[in-house]
């Protein structure tokens, strides 16, 4: 957030008339939001939030000590047929408020002790969301701002982005468009996605972290695993291999897929995933070298015990310091 007076003008001008004619996300839906008209997404032309708190459930470096600072927005860009928080992305669970006292709720998460601001599914929102950021550092805010997304962006509105988001925190959800569509009725989802990816990291690089472990700048890419490989997670990795050095990119594997929502209508993800089916794609990113966090499964009285692992992350910063 080093952005001047006359840059941050600039960048809510050019959100503004984005949403005007909104193509904030891949969806295009040139609607007016600020006239109230309703997209795709069906978001209002205000802000709605779900809650905002620490949170002590992301990756490591994102919760750390005092946990991440999350703003959970209403409604959503994708609207995946097995989404775990279709509770706020489907069914709009939440409440309106104005940039002000969004800024007012992000400063409370910094007086809290937060390690950051974790803004959750922000972008058909960037409008207001801009206007609370620039409220909120002109009132004292100093925290990373982390942008967690479902990875469905213009890479042109990530380029908008530069200088105000600090950490990149986007999902890679499928490696073909054919589930993509079929979940989450996007057919365009890998081409939009790959090409966010490789804009964010070249804004911020490489996840880096301060003397106590806490991300502070970079990117960590987050894969769900899906029953049946079907979100293609072998595709995925032979896009970052091709396009990235493993060391660089860091990945948050993640166990925990759960067949909520309408996952039964499919009936290839209506079920849990098995150990060998996340272990190959577990084993699989780890012998490429991606350092990173990856969930442990584990059958406990039929429940599942997450656990994030820091082994990968732990080796790597034993190398770098010469420890």
């Amino acid at each position: 957030m080093y952005l001047s007076d006359v840059e941050w003008d600039d960048r809510i001008s050019r959100f503004d008339a984005i949403a005007r004619s909104c193509t904030l996300c891949p969806r295009n839906c040139h609607v007016n939001r600020f006239a109230g008209e309703r997209g795709f997404c069906d978001a209002p032309g205000e802000l709605c939030l779900s809650s905002v708190f620490a949170h002590f459930g992301e990756e490591p470096p994102i919760s750390g000590s005092h946990g991440s600072g999350t703003v959970f927005f209403s409604y959503c860009t994708l609207k995946c047929t097995f989404c775990q928080n279709f509770q706020i992305s489907h069914e709009a669970q939440g409440h309106t408020c104005t940039p002000e006292e969004l800024a007012d709720s992000m400063i409370g998460l910094q007086e809290q002790g937060c390690h950051n601001v974790n803004l959750v599914t922000a972008t058909h929102f960037l409008p207001w969301v801009l206007r609370a950021v620039r409220s909120a550092a002109r009132k004292g805010l100093r925290l990373p701002l982390v942008y967690n997304c479902g990875g469905y962006e213009h890479a042109s509105i990530i380029r908008l982005l530069r200088g105000i988001v600090d950490i990149y925190l986007p999902d890679m959800k499928y490696g073909g468009n054919d589930a993509a569509q079929r979940y989450s009725r996007t057919a365009n989802y890998r081409a939009f996605n790959q090409a966010s990816i490789r804009e964010m990291f070249r804004q911020t690089g490489q996840l880096s972290f301060d003397e106590n472990g806490i991300a502070v700048s970079g990117l960590c890419i987050r894969h769900l695993v899906l029953p049946d490989n079907q979100a293609e997670s072998m595709a995925i990795l032979d896009f970052l291999l091709a396009h990235f050095d493993p060391a660089d990119i860091y990945i948050s594997l993640m166990a925990q897929y759960r067949p909520l929502y309408r996952a039964a209508e499919h009936p290839e993800i209506g079920r849990m995933i098995t150990p060998d089916e996340f272990e190959r794609v577990r084993n699989a990113f780890v012998e490429a070298g991606f350092p990173g966090y990856y969930q442990e499964r584990a059958t406990i009285n039929d429940a599942f015990v997450i656990d994030f692992t820091r082994r990968k992350h732990e080796a790597l910063r034993e190398t770098d310091t010469g420890e």
